[in-house]
């Protein structure tokens, strides 16, 4: 790379964040697997990533998900081997995911493949949090917190980060990825794999707040949103709609909160 100033040019090193894409495949008794999504990733995370965006599409309730593993099919080139999974269903998904079938989003979509604006505007039924919510204080605090267990962003500054926290600001599981959205699936899904509910009192994100990341919140479960940026006019009603509380522009000196 070549670094250029106003008065200068020099060769430093520099660190890139990753971004591959990652086929998800999806099979149950009695059915073959079905490839249902194709993104663009940071590798890493990868199971949980497939899981996390079953639950957050609405396909699978988190106790549906068997088992995910490296897809070992024998055509597949070296390239794509560890970024094909296939995620194995106790039985048949909530709805036929056949409509998804070959799409595909960047590292920047979080609906890419939804059929209608109607699809696009729904959040997947989920129920609604009844427990403790963080503090205006704790929520001021929890955008620093997050951003101390950041390494990836820390060498690279190229990704994006999702903590799910306790109403008390303590962080249960941090995610990064070069899509927001993938960072809140891997967030889900790590809860998912490991028996734990994805449901709690706070998801916390890095940048700002699209409608996405509310849809992706309230089918998990969550009682708020916090975001470093800002929400949109379409995040604030589907928060309002669900029981969501969302913040925007959180930092030590001030957050905003809309619903």
């Amino acid at each position: 790379m070549h670094e250029i100033t106003p008065s200068s040019e020099r060769r430093p090193e520099d660190r890139l964040a990753t971004e591959e894409p990652l086929e998800v495949r999806l099979t149950w008794p009695g059915a073959p697997a079905r490839r249902v999504w194709v993104t663009m990733r940071t590798p890493g995370h990868d199971f949980e990533l497939a899981a996390g965006w079953l639950v957050h599409e609405g396909l699978a309730p988190p106790a549906a998900v068997h088992g995910v593993a490296y897809c070992t099919d024998e055509d597949l080139t070296a390239e794509q081997e560890l970024n094909v999974v296939t995620v194995t269903l106790s039985g048949p998904p909530l709805r036929d995911p056949g409509h998804r079938h070959g799409g595909s989003g960047s590292s920047a979509c979080g609906v890419c493949g939804k059929d209608s604006i109607a699809e696009a505007l729904s959040a997947p039924a989920s129920s609604a949090w009844s427990g403790e919510l963080p503090s205006d204080a704790v929520v001021r605090g929890l955008p620093s917190l997050l951003r101390s267990q950041q390494p990836l962003f820390e060498r690279t500054g190229g990704v994006h980060a999702a903590g799910l926290a306790t109403a008390d600001g303590t962080l249960l599981v941090v995610r990064e990825d070069v899509g927001r959205h993938n960072a809140v699936d891997k967030v889900t899904g790590s809860r998912v794999l490991t028996g734990a509910s994805p449901a709690e009192a706070c998801l916390v994100v890095s940048g700002r707040a699209g409608f996405e990341l509310v849809q992706k919140a309230v089918a998990a479960g969550i009682g708020s949103l916090v975001a470093v940026g800002a929400p949109t006019s379409l995040s604030v009603r589907l928060a309002a709609d669900a029981g969501l509380v969302l913040y925007g522009f959180a930092s030590p000196e001030r957050c905003v909160r809309y619903t």
